[in-house]
């Protein structure tokens, strides 16, 4: 398909990652040949959901332009959600830049929860536990796997 708009004016280096259970970050930048007073707006739509939701908080550059936003309340569907920054220019037509993203991929997960070590000198060693990270949609939680960096002090 043949894009409208000027070439190299859509959003370039979209990313969004997923942190603390339910908020999500996705950033971009300019691109390249928009004109200066191009403004990006963000949308993006859950698969579960059949609502396209526009950003409701933008981050904005010191030029008061859209370059990311910030979204709460955010469910991880196994699906893929659909995320598409489109622009405006009064000079000329911007293109628009889509992305499916699987939500569960960009999700950086909280640590394990109450870590506990319990160290004897006689040889049972160490016993170090803790309980899964909190997460909006792992439910087996044999599917956690753990690294353990023991440094002696």
């Amino acid at each position: 398909p043949v894009l409208a708009g000027v070439s190299g004016s859509a959003i370039e280096n979209f990313s969004c990652v997923i942190y603390n259970v339910s908020l999500m970050n996705c950033t971009w930048q300019a691109g390249r040949d928009a004109p200066g007073d191009t403004q990006y707006f963000l949308y993006w739509q859950n698969p579960r959901h059949d609502d396209t939701m526009e950003c409701e908080l933008y981050i904005k550059d010191e030029n008061g332009r859209n370059m990311g936003c910030r979204f709460q309340n955010v469910k991880i569907e196994p699906e893929k959600a659909y995320f598409l920054v489109n622009g405006s220019s009064k000079h000329s037509l911007i293109q628009f830049y889509d992305e499916y993203i699987q939500l569960y991929k960009i999700e950086i997960l909280t640590p394990p929860l109450n870590i506990t070590a319990n160290c004897t000198r006689d040889p049972v060693g160490c016993i170090i536990r803790w309980q899964p990270p909190l997460t909006s949609h792992v439910e087996n939680i044999k599917c956690f796997q753990y690294e353990i960096n023991i440094q002696n002090k």
